[in-house]
């Protein structure tokens, strides 16, 4: 029986499922650095399951997808897309950017695969956002068309970041000093939890102890020191801010979501945190914010699920 599947590639590894009527199934994760090139990854699938033969798929990439030829920038593989697809045999093949798979997946998560933070209600078919703070920080906007689901692709992790209240602002001058330049990523992602850590310390008169993001959060989580919690704290309500900007931008009545790898590792910490006061703080606009809703993606294969509901837009099932 001729099957579609999706594959999700990062730097690290590659996972790949076979695409069913409600979603994915048979997810397998192979190390990317195991095979020399992502044909020999995907072949091993294939393998993997001898009683499926596979003509379709899409496969979601962390790196810019401008054209046949794709390079990653975080690992060696670069390949065709028109030659991928002889060396598989496949009638068609979709490659897209992974954060446009993972907006592909927002009118796709059920309930029980995100959390919802503070009130609102989403309005069908409403435009959606989602960012996603981890080694970078991505945003992505989804629209739908008279053709269905349309991502609007940008770079919207390097707009200018924008101080609040004077916490940010200490943090907005130490990027400054150091950078020329305050953007979006230096606060939130890994590295932007260094860069406001490191701000608050110095400004306190303490010399900075932690050097990956992980020790902040853990310290910030156990509550073993008083300047990571301020950190996290100050992480949540600046992306909560970011949040509510993104929702003026596109008037997101679907929603505004939270993807990328770090966020979910504290979902009980932003749900009491200011993250959705700081949502709402949008003066005169208040009144058109509050009524949108936001949400914290905890479904860990939501990268597959997009790329599967990408796929089923694009061919004939």
């Amino acid at each position: 029986m001729s099957q579609k599947f999706v594959a999700d590639v990062g730097g690290t590894n590659i996972r790949v499922a076979r695409v069913t009527e409600s979603g994915v199934a048979d997810i397998k994760k192979y190390m990317c650095n195991d095979f020399a090139s992502i044909d020999l990854a995907i072949a091993q699938y294939f393998a993997d399951m001898p009683e499926h033969t596979f003509t379709q798929g899409c496969i979601a990439i962390a790196c810019p997808v401008l054209g046949d030829l794709v390079e990653m920038t975080n690992h060696s593989w670069s390949f065709s897309q028109q030659a991928l697809k002889a060396q598989l045999h496949l009638d068609s093949l979709y490659v897209i950017n992974d954060f446009t798979a993972v907006a592909h997946s927002l009118p796709v998560l059920a309930q029980d695969q995100v959390v919802q933070i503070g009130e609102g209600t989403p309005v069908a078919e409403g435009n959606i956002a989602v960012f996603g703070p981890g080694t970078g920080l991505g945003v992505e906007h989804i629209t739908m068309t008279s053709s269905g689901w349309q991502t609007l692709d940008g770079e919207g992790g390097h707009t200018d970041f924008a101080p609040v209240d004077e916490t940010d602002v200490v943090v907005w001058r130490h990027l400054q000093k150091q950078f020329g330049r305050a953007s979006a990523e230096e606060v939130m992602s890994g590295r932007g939890l260094l860069n406001i850590y490191t701000a608050l310390a110095l400004h306190g008169g303490n010399t900075p102890v932690f050097t990956e993001p992980a020790q902040i959060t853990l310290a910030a989580l156990e509550n073993t020191c008083d300047i990571a919690v301020a950190t996290l704290t100050q992480f949540c309500r600046i992306m909560g801010s970011f949040a509510g900007n993104l929702a003026l931008n596109m008037a997101t009545t679907g929603g505004v979501f939270i993807g990328g790898g770090i966020a979910n590792r504290f979902p009980e910490f932003i749900k009491s945190s200011d993250f959705r006061a700081r949502f709402e703080a949008k003066g005169q606009m208040k009144h058109y914010v509050r009524d949108i809703p936001t949400y914290l993606i905890a479904e860990p294969d939501h990268g597959l699920l997009g790329a599967a509901a990408y796929l089923q837009q694009h061919t004939a099932s």
